[in-house]
């Protein structure tokens, strides 16, 4: 694909994103037949009556792998597709994303393509629960819909999700750490600014001291007790002076890439008994849904091509890596164990390949 095609792939995944979150459909064209999209999280009761209408009660519900497991199925790779043409709006919502449900009676594999719908879900910051059905090429009911290609994600990807312009720099002083530099970068698919703090005077041919922080209201600025990462922002920003300068990267990721509304009812699941890992797979969300290209691109506009990372996540080490990032040391960076952590610090441990020392996190057992 030239250049020029993926930038109109990327402008049609924009669009058909935005869409989404508005509760309108979406068509997506391929090889098959064309199939009309709708993200339930998103949708009014009165859009999925329209929907249900508009496609004459033939439509179903695609489910993650990850909620078909919840749901007792067995995780199929390309996820579940339900029909719903007894199922009123409250029935889908419920069999989208409430705890502890029974599995449904009637369900098949899903089409491989609707992976590919779900993705652009997540783009949009929603559950990947999407009403579908196929419908005619001139269906006329979806007429001024915007349409999509199965291809465009992909095509996205290769061009627009690592293209980011510098915006804005200015120093900023700081709390016990004196003035620091911000410099705001934006791009990607979703046109997110990102952020990067510059701690010191950090020397660029490297390795330069790196924290790749995603975004946690709840802990960054309220200082919840749910999680560590407020206390991993402060003192990775103070490790970062400490060892004579570095960046913090400060990307929008919120709830590890699911966004504030699915998070917010993750924390729900996680007061009824669930851990953060299995109170995500409700919602239909794998492990960790984040990922790091905008981190790469945003280091490479800085010319940094060595890192030393401050991080417990393996993840981030083999991503950056993977991406020609040279990742010459890795650094902890822990808060502080408490009471109402602990579960959510041992479920990352012991789940998500989460790196912790014994002092920190000593066993259970």
């Amino acid at each position: 694909m030239s250049e020029a095609t993926n930038e109109a792939a990327a402008t049609r995944c924009e669009r058909a994103a935005a869409e989404l979150r508005f509760g309108r459909s979406v068509v997506m064209y391929g090889i098959e037949k064309p199939m009309a999209l709708l993200a339930l999280d998103a949708a009014t009761p009165r859009q999925f009556e329209h929907f249900r209408a508009a496609t004459s009660h033939c439509h179903s519900l695609y489910l993650s792998p990850f909620r078909a497991k919840a749901l007792g199925l067995r995780k199929e790779a390309d996820g579940i597709a339900v029909p719903l043409q007894d199922m009123d709006f409250d029935s889908a919502s419920r069999l989208a994303y409430a705890a502890r449900l029974e599995a449904p009676t009637r369900w098949s594999s899903a089409p491989p393509r609707l992976a590919k719908a779900a993705e652009l879900a997540r783009l949009s910051m929603l559950l990947p629960a999407i009403i579908f059905a196929e419908i005619d090429r001139d269906d006329p009911a979806f007429r001024d819909c915007q349409d999509l290609d199965e291809s465009d994600l992909a095509g996205a990807k290769k061009t627009a999700a690592l293209s980011f312009d510098v915006i804005a720099r200015a120093p900023v002083p700081l709390n016990d750490l004196g003035t620091c530099e911000f410099v705001v970068f934006r791009g990607g698919i979703a046109q997110r600014d990102q952020i990067a703090i510059v701690v010191g005077q950090p020397k660029m041919s490297g390795p330069v001291p790196v924290r790749i922080h995603s975004s946690c209201i709840t802990g960054d600025l309220l200082g919840s007790l749910k999680c560590d990462c407020g206390d991993q922002l402060k003192n990775g920003m103070r490790a970062l002076a400490a060892l004579g300068g570095g960046v913090m990267l400060y990307l929008d990721q919120e709830g590890r890439g699911t966004g504030i509304g699915a998070k917010l009812r993750a924390y729900g699941y996680q007061d009824s008994g669930f851990d953060t890992i299995d109170a995500d797979a409700e919602l239909g969300f794998g492990p960790d849904e984040r990922e790091y290209s905008t981190a790469v691109a945003i280091l490479r506009l800085l010319g940094i091509g060595r890192v030393n990372l401050l991080t417990n996540n393996p993840a981030k080490t083999a991503f950056l890596t993977s991406h020609g990032i040279e990742v010459e040391k890795r650094t902890p960076i822990t808060g502080t164990l408490t009471a109402e952590n602990s579960k959510y610090l041992r479920a990352k441990a012991t789940r998500a390949g989460h790196v912790f020392s014994p002092e920190f996190l000593p066993s259970s057992d």
